[in-house]
């Protein structure tokens, strides 16, 4: 194992909010989303996405946006960002004073057409003017790139389908990009064949990692990159969460789980377990069912033993 490599302190960007919650079928209301967001701030978390300004035609659950980002009290220092689909979404997303706005595109064309109809390129063609709009706004732009090792229609993506889309993504401005593993088929190799392709258009320093738990697998997918300097790595407080057209995909990885695992390698991350481990207890509640964090769990049994 290459320790020689492992960043001393690592940035993890919350997004349990808007990832975690889109497929809920209940609805959950905007001052629970509110309250979530105050408890993932008073942990620690300094990055969090928030929700979405998507139809709510396709994605009823983020139909409250704007109350949302109105009834949150922001702290400083803390990046609250926003996904943005297209034109009309980046101009709603305006009025609430987004720090961040996230574009995605995928790495397969068969999930880019089931996902958003139009083929990659085409895609990209249709952030372009968001991007454009955001950065003249003095707005930073992330973003996402799913499906950059496995795809629940083409099985598995060849790297040079990743690096083909990172490199579009770079093309129109975007400034930092997530390799996302959206169903959780990867294994340590494949995302680091990712990673390396993506790392053929962006810096070290603007690469994050998305990690997805179906098989298992994303601590390990987590280590692999740590131990390729990535330093930066979004995940999902209680698990939550996972992807309407990826049929059988389990939530994003655990905040709670790479935040013990970071913390157990000496590695910072300016996050208090036990109150993010409370905020994953909390929204768990509400929705009835238990964490998807085996470290939540296994500390929350602790606690009540």
């Amino acid at each position: 194992m290459n320790l020689n490599n492992l960043p001393p302190r690592v940035k993890l960007v919350e997004v349990g909010p808007r990832d975690g919650l889109q497929n809920e079928k209940q609805a959950v209301p905007a001052a629970v989303k509110i309250e979530l967001v105050q408890r993932l701030q008073d942990a620690g978390l300094k990055e969090i996405e928030v929700t979405s300004f998507v139809s709510p035609k396709w994605v009823p659950q983020m139909a409250d946006n704007a109350e949302v980002m109105a009834g949150i009290v922001r702290a400083p220092g803390v990046r609250y960002s926003v996904l943005t689909p297209n034109l009309q979404g980046f101009e709603a997303a305006l009025k609430s004073k987004p720090d961040e706005i996230v574009v995605f595109g995928a790495a397969s064309e068969a999930f880019s057409r089931k996902n958003i109809n139009c083929s990659i390129a085409e895609s990209i063609e249709r952030f372009a003017p968001v991007v454009q709009a955001a950065r003249a706004a003095g707005i930073y732009v992330r973003g996402a790139m799913s499906c950059t090792v496995g795809c629940p229609y083409e099985g598995e993506v060849a790297p040079e389908r990743v690096g083909y889309l990172a490199g579009l993504m770079k093309g129109i401005g975007v400034q930092h990009v997530g390799v996302a593993d959206t169903i959780g088929v990867g294994t340590p190799l494949k995302v680091q064949r990712a990673i390396e392709a993506t790392l053929k258009h962006f810096d070290l320093n603007d690469v994050s990692g998305h990690f997805h738990d179906t098989y298992g697998q994303a601590l390990a997918n987590t280590l692999i990159s740590l131990q390729m300097g990535v330093w930066q790595f979004d995940t999902s407080v209680a698990g939550l969460g996972g992807c309407p057209y990826a049929k059988g995909a389990t939530g994003n990885v655990a905040s709670e789980d790479v935040v013990y695992l970071l913390h157990g390698m000496g590695i910072e991350t300016g996050i208090d377990l036990d109150k993010l481990i409370d905020a994953g207890a909390f929204v768990s509640d509400f929705l009835q069912r238990k964490s998807g964090s085996r470290v939540a769990t296994a500390m929350l049994n602790k606690r009540n033993a």
